[in-house]
């Protein structure tokens, strides 16, 4: 039995396939390390988590530290506040009470606390100081 040439370059070729796949597949197959998630040990540890507060853009002084907290009903409202509840709030002073009141009346309630950024001296930093002390309704 002959082999012509053309069925001789087939036969190499595929004899040379077979060897480059198995290579494909073997390859580093007995230096491969698995990977290990170790979820249980991350989820029983009991680290303390520390979050440190950034000061506001632009701090106020107040008269005592209860003037930062919310008031004993929880969070104040910015739609209905008067200017003295909105000056308890870390980083309201006067004027910015009154521009805040200013704004809501010129442009409605506000629909969301992100919306205080809306009002002329009011930027990210204050607002980011601000958001757990005050809601919408």
């Amino acid at each position: 039995m002959k082999i012509s040439k053309l069925e001789l370059i087939s036969l190499l070729l595929a004899a040379a396939f077979a060897a480059f796949a198995v290579g494909w597949f073997l390859r580093g197959a007995s230096s491969a390390q698995p990977v290990q998630v170790e979820t249980q040990d991350l989820l029983a540890r009991n680290t303390p988590v520390v979050v440190q507060a950034t000061p506001a853009a632009e701090p106020t002084p107040q008269t005592s530290p209860e003037a930062a907290a919310p008031s004993a009903e929880g969070k104040i409202n910015l739609n209905t506040a008067t200017k003295e509840e909105l000056m308890t709030l870390p980083g309201i002073g006067e004027k910015r009470a009154a521009d805040i009141i200013a704004d809501r009346e010129a442009n409605g309630p506000f629909r969301i606390p992100e919306d205080l950024t809306r009002v002329s001296g009011i930027g990210e930093g204050i607002l980011e100081g601000l958001i757990d002390f005050v809601t919408v309704s």
